[in-house]
């Protein structure tokens, strides 16, 4: 089979978390066909843990219920003040001529209260601003979740190895131990030797045991972030070592600030001037008014009563609240600047040892492991004609394993690293789960 991993999970991640709305990055997707599961074979696509996190993973779909409240609250906002009726009944109950209810007067009114200084649209706009920074959030907790589940599909990928990784050792220490029991038998080695090489075996046998184990607890930790607990694939897909340079670190820094993270900041920014301006429309005050009837139960006459009232100095005890909101927005771009100096820090780690793990596999791969494979080869063959011993055999069988342990470790940690500095960025790397088997 052929598989090609076509988009970044941080892009599937931002993409299908805000459901088509505008993204700040630029995406180009291309969507392999096929369900949400694994194949008939028991394998599991990068592709396919993404789509399944975004689509069943609580911690988003809780942001479907924080934009209807907030909906809710919009239909609120953009209603005018109540009408209100009232009644009012005077002089009874009294003493001499006000005495029952023969001089009591009977007021009907309807009153409200005229909004200035477009209260209704600030907070129209103060609910939008809210929605807009609830979308912003729904990116950083999109990128937050594909982070994780990239790192840990990494993981399973990585465990699959060191189980391979141990099976291979398991395979050697079962010829070896052979070979050590031929020799025996023809007289050329001591008992000892076939008995350490049993040992040895076993050794072995209970390093796979512990590797499938580390797997089967990979798989069950990637399988959580779409809320399932029995994983329902075997596999997953994807080079472990097919691992690209990426740019400068400068050049990454620079896309920090685009990463929808800082991007909230600027949502926040707006939420903040919209709370201002609403808190600003309070220095003006309202108009009350009130229209209506009385009627006066002594002669039976009904006239017409009207009035209206304004508060004094609304502006002046406006103040407070005032100055509250311009402090609360004024925070919001030192924070932003706090966060960048912190997330430069994170992407330089990120990317620094990234950087040292491309290099350890390099080193390995091309230099170590061959030097290593080649040693073994001539050690064996050394061993079996008596020229080398049974210990310098099973020491350089070690270090080659040892050396194909650091290995995977290196390009788990490359991979990880390369995770991080995506998610910090907000944009794709050069793709490193790319396998291509027939």
């Amino acid at each position: 089979m052929n598989f090609f991993y076509k988009a970044s999970p941080i892009e599937l991640a931002a993409w299908l978390a805000i459901r088509s709305r505008p993204l700040l990055i630029s995406i180009a997707l291309i969507f392999s066909p096929g369900a949400l599961t694994a194949t008939a074979d028991g394998t599991l696509t990068l592709e396919s843990a993404v789509k399944l996190t975004l689509a069943q993973n609580p911690q988003l779909q809780a942001f479907d219920f924080r934009d209807e409240a907030l909906q809710g609250q919009l239909e609120t906002a953009s209603l005018n003040p109540p009408l209100e009726v009232g009644a009012d009944i005077e002089n009874i109950g009294g003493i001499g001529d006000f005495k029952g209810i023969d001089g009591a007067e009977l007021t009907v009114s309807l009153s409200s209260v005229i909004e200035l200084g477009d209260k209704r649209e600030a907070r129209v706009a103060s609910i939008g601003a809210r929605r807009g920074q609830l979308d912003a959030e729904r990116q950083v907790e999109a990128l937050d979740l594909l982070g994780e589940v990239t790192r840990r599909y990494i993981d399973t990928l990585a465990a699959q190895e060191r189980l391979a990784l141990a099976q291979d050792a398991e395979s050697l220490a079962r010829q070896t131990l052979q070979i050590v029991q031929d020799r025996a038998a023809a007289g050329a080695t001591p008992d000892a030797e076939v008995l350490r090489a049993r040992a040895a075996l076993s050794q072995a046998e209970l390093l796979v045991s512990a590797e499938q184990n580390q797997r089967l607890y990979a798989q069950v930790a990637l399988a959580a972030m779409w809320g399932e607990t029995n994983p329902n694939f075997a596999f997953v897909t994807g080079d472990l070592y097919q691992i690209e340079q990426t740019v400068g670190f400068e050049d990454l820094f620079a896309r920090v600030q685009q990463n929808p993270f800082i991007q909230v900041f600027a949502s926040e920014q707006r939420l903040r001037e919209a709370e201002l301006r609403l808190v600003s429309t309070q220095s003006v005050a309202d108009l009350r008014w009130s229209v209506g009837a009385r009627r006066l139960q002594e002669t039976g006459d009904v006239g017409l009563v009207a009035g209206f009232s304004i508060p004094l100095f609304s502006a002046e005890r406006n103040q407070g609240a005032t100055r509250s909101a311009m402090a609360a927005r004024d925070e919001v771009e030192v924070r932003r600047e706090a966060e960048l100096v912190r997330m430069h820090t994170q992407l330089f780690n990120a990317f620094q040892n990234r950087q040292q793990a491309l290099i350890t596999i390099d080193t390995l791969q091309n230099r170590t492991i061959p030097l290593l494979t080649e040693a073994l080869s001539g050690i064996r063959a050394a061993y079996e004609s008596g020229r080398y011993s049974y210990l310098e055999w099973v020491t350089a069988r070690q270090e080659l394993i040892s050396a194909r342990e650091t290995l995977i470790d290196a390009a788990a940690a490359a991979l990880r690293y390369g995770a991080d500095v995506e998610q910090l960025t907000g944009e794709p790397l050069l793709s490193p789960l790319t396998e291509q088997t027939n």
